[in-house]
């Protein structure tokens, strides 16, 4: 009953804080958190929850670096991978060495292994709390996609470099040839399990619906649990990294749903929502831990009269600053060395981009939870060397962190971000937004609402490429639109190669093929041409129904049919074609713009004649698409403010605009 009571107190403290944090926008959620947490550790005394390293790595972090490994971009994830990897790795074996000879330096009573650990379990990074300051101010998107990078990868290197330190403390004895085995075990096989077990769970969730378990709810819990099937597995049966584990799978997970979405689209809509919700709660659940273990963890040593609190804050603020230091060395000398060694790197790397890229490394729950893990005995039953000294610098850096970039980063990206504002007009927020809605309807397509859902496709993307045109200089402009002619006129050359594949197959009358292929020869001189493009439309159409007049009614049937048949069989091969160009192009923005015009085309052939009743059904099917589009323009804004990508006014300012657009949808159906 005991736990039941601190699982709804912490939701409620959850609530409560997110309120304040809507009204105090100065201070980051993640602080407010904390801060309650220490205040109800501090007035109620009984209220203490203590969790242990394993079942806060596989209760806590394994479901959000899932979820996160899920959701980060990996067109992104690739093009960084230098950098992510370099700090993710290198980064922190670097403050684990640096850092614990400099603790060892500043305080000889803590031995060298035991200062390694301490700088260990420093190194991992919390993008949370970084999320939490950024939603008020601009920072950076090379930035913020470092960090959270890097944090999917940094909280197991740094955990598996604590805990060879603290074998060595405890033990007496340390091999880096073992050491440095085991950590590429970890690494290689933990990434390993990752793809294989989620290729595995996917594929059993496709053998239970072909065989007719298509439940939603079964699916989406299935999917719900599978990073913590995942990190069980790795931890205890392999003995490898679960964290990395977890992070493969969610990037396995992703490339799955993006080829499966349309085919499952009520299971990815409720299992997304899902996880929003479960994200919410965790993130909010491990700051108020946080909150409540800080007090416990710093208490012995400040009530301890044999060491001056001044002198504890001179050691916690001499050790952040050096944790600090290292970062800001670290990102500045590898960013000069890309920018010295790569040519297509033009902008030279600033001291204010490398402080900004050193203060977002707080320092969050890993490390807490790590050096609360400490044990307080050695194999030889001596006490753990200064361990309580260990958990209150500890404790002492993540609160520094994360107050000195609440206060400087405001500061340093005050600039960057008004200028962004100014020279976007929120034009970058906009274009995601019709991304989210396109997003959204995508996964609302059924066989039944096919042609409305091109519909809707096609309004959407003529939006983004007006919104893309206002950000493109006139040589991009002309770039695209030569691409678009290229690939236009190579479709027409399909049109014609299908065409002559289907009247070897069937029998042709001349005067159908002369008239596609007059139609196809006009839309190549409209392609080509500069202007009068409406008259010469204008013109073929005019012809042509000139010379359909002078057939009678079965030559006029036969002729429509014949040739609606060609064109759909050879719509439908181009469309295949450009399809799989643009699954594997790089920016197949282009060949999507020509897409929707064929299925454009091709729902002109399959549309049903639009009877009062056919009519209707469609109006109510376009309806709901567009209000459904609306609202995944809103989760789209809701998460761009709390990735810190827009600030409060930004939000509001999107948000009029989609409830300007909601108004227009909502007239345009009534009777």
């Amino acid at each position: 009953m005991g736990i039941l009571i601190s699982i709804f107190a912490l939701l409620i403290l959850l609530l409560i804080t997110n309120i304040i944090a809507h009204y105090v926008t100065i201070l980051p959620t993640a602080l407010i958190q904390i801060l309650v947490g220490v205040i109800c550790a501090l007035v109620i005394k009984d209220f203490t929850i203590e969790v242990e390293t394993e079942w806060f790595l596989l209760l806590f972090i394994a479901p959000l670096l899932y979820n996160d490994g899920a959701h980060f971009p990996r067109e992104e994830l690739w093009k960084m991978r230098a950098s992510i990897l370099g700090n993710a790795i290198i980064l922190v074996l670097l403050t684990t060495i640096v850092g614990g000879v400099f603790v060892h330096w500043m305080i000889p009573a803590i031995p060298l292994a035991a200062a390694f650990a301490l700088a260990a379990i420093l190194s991992p990074t919390d993008p949370v709390a970084v999320n939490g300051i950024a939603k008020r101010i601009h920072l950076p998107d090379q930035i913020m996609n470092l960090v959270r990078g890097e944090s999917l990868i940094n909280d197991a290197s740094g955990l598996v470099a604590f805990n060879f330190a603290v074998l060595a403390v405890v033990t007496g004895y340390f091999s880096i040839t073992n050491a440095a085995g085991n950590f590429l075990y970890m690494f290689i096989v933990g990434a390993l399990l990752g793809v294989g077990l989620g290729l595995i769970i996917n594929r059993l969730r496709y053998a239970l619906r072909r065989r007719g378990l298509v439940d939603v709810v079964f699916h989406s819990l299935l999917q719900i649990l599978t990073p913590f099937i995942i990190f069980f597995i790795a931890e205890e049966m392999f003995h490898a990294s679960g964290v990395i584990a977890v992070v493969a799978a969610g990037i396995i997970y992703t490339i799955v749903k993006e080829r499966t979405e349309n085919f499952i689209a009520q299971e990815q809509v409720l299992t997304d929502n899902i996880w929003s919700i479960i994200a919410f709660i965790l993130n909010g659940v491990i700051f108020l831990l946080l909150g409540l273990t800080l007090p416990t963890a710093m208490r012995s040593l400040l009530e301890n009269e044999q060491i001056s609190n001044w002198l504890l804050l001179g050691y916690v603020l001499a050790l952040g600053f050096v944790v600090l230091g290292i970062r800001f060395v670290w990102s500045h000398s590898f960013n000069y060395f890309n920018y010295i060694s790569s040519e297509s790197i033009t902008e030279k790397p600033t001291l204010k981009t490398s402080l900004i890229t050193s203060l977002v490394g707080v320092r969050g729950t890993i490390t807490m939870v790590g050096v609360l893990s400490i044990p307080l005995y050695t194999a030889s039953n001596d006490l753990f060397p200064e361990r309580s000294l260990i958990i209150f610098l500890a404790a002492g850096v993540i609160l520094m962190t994360l107050i000195v970039a609440t206060i400087f980063l405001p500061i340093l990206s005050k600039d960057e971000a008004n200028e962004q504002t100014t020279d976007l007009d929120l034009n970058g927020e906009k274009q995601r937004m019709i991304l989210g809605a396109i997003q959204e309807i995508k996964s609302q397509q059924t066989v039944e609402n096919t042609s409305i859902v091109y519909e809707l496709l096609n309004e959407y993307t003529l939006m983004l490429h007006m919104l893309q045109s206002k950000n493109k200089n006139e040589e991009e402009l002309r770039v695209y639109k030569e691409q678009l002619t290229v690939e236009r006129l190579h479709c027409l050359v399909l049109e014609r190669q299908y065409v002559e594949v289907y009247r070897k197959e069937h029998e042709v009358k001349p005067n159908i093929l002369k008239s596609i292929e007059k139609s196809i020869s006009v839309r190549e001189k409209v392609i080509k041409s500069v202007g009068n493009r409406y008259i010469g439309q204008k013109l073929y159409q005019v012809l042509k129904n000139w010379k359909l007049g002078r057939l009678n009614e079965e030559e006029l049937t036969r002729f429509l049919e014949t040739e609606d048949a060609i064109q759909k069989f050879t719509f439908e091969k181009v469309l295949a074609d450009l399809e799989e160009r643009a699954t594997a192009s790089d920016q197949p923005e282009v060949l999507h713009s020509i897409i929707y015009y064929y299925n454009r085309l091709m729902n002109k052939k399959e549309l049903p004649p639009k009877v009062e009743a056919v009519q209707s059904i469609m109006d109510e099917q376009k309806e709901i698409l567009s209000l459904n589009a609306i609202e995944g323009q809103r989760k789209e804004i809701s998460k761009m403010f709390e990735d810190g990508a827009i600030n409060t006014e930004e939000a509001k300012e999107l948000r009029r605009f989609v409830n300007y657009l909601e108004s227009v949808v909502l007239y345009e159906y009534v009777e």
